[in-house]
């Protein structure tokens, strides 16, 4: 008797710059929901090969243009020095938009809460950002953006997961299930 996967039939996508993502916050997390069962697609500013900032390469199966959140039950935005690439960016805010229209599943990790914030989606929600005695970047855009920045590894707030770098994607990925698996 096989042993049922908790994410058969869920879809999750993962968005990671074009260059200088984070390897172990996209790779870490990425084995674990694929043991689950879960479909993975990964989506970037551009298509094809990606680079991380350790040098882990990854396929960008799509374009953010090209991203229908109809299609998926949760999107991880990852993080690392490259994540500034979506701080700005139309279409990663319009899939952000779509997501809290659709109540699925939004998680960022390190610097990428920045993404969320700068979306304005994180207005009166708990969050958390990687962050440093010498880089306070992060939690200054949280902050005027309405949030409640708290200095903990992951914060949940309703369908909306925030972690605070790279030393835990691990217990990011498995909360993203605890609530996937939760609605």
């Amino acid at each position: 008797m096989t042993q049922e996967k908790k994410l058969e039939n869920k879809n999750i996508l993962m968005i990671i710059a074009s260059k200088n993502f984070r390897d172990e916050e996209y790779f870490i997390p990425f084995q674990i929901f694929q043991k689950e069962g879960a479909k993975i697609i990964t989506a970037s500013s551009k298509e094809g090969n990606v680079i991380g900032v350790h040098g882990g390469e990854a396929v960008s199966d799509l374009t953010l243009q090209k991203v229908e959140m109809k299609n998926f039950d949760a999107v991880v935005f990852i993080g690392g020095s490259g994540a500034s690439e979506f701080f700005d960016d139309f279409d990663a805010h319009r899939i952000i938009g779509d997501v809290i229209k659709l109540d699925k599943i939004l998680a960022a990790i390190c610097i990428a809460p920045v993404i969320l914030a700068k979306a304005g989606v994180l207005k009166g929600k708990n969050a958390t950002v990687w962050s440093s005695t010498l880089d306070k970047v992060g939690v200054k855009e949280l902050e005027v953006a309405g949030c409640d920045v708290f200095d903990k590894n992951i914060v949940t707030d309703g369908n909306i997961i925030t972690a605070n770098g790279p030393a835990v994607a691990e217990e990011f990925a498995k909360e993203i299930i605890k609530v996937i698996l939760s609605k």
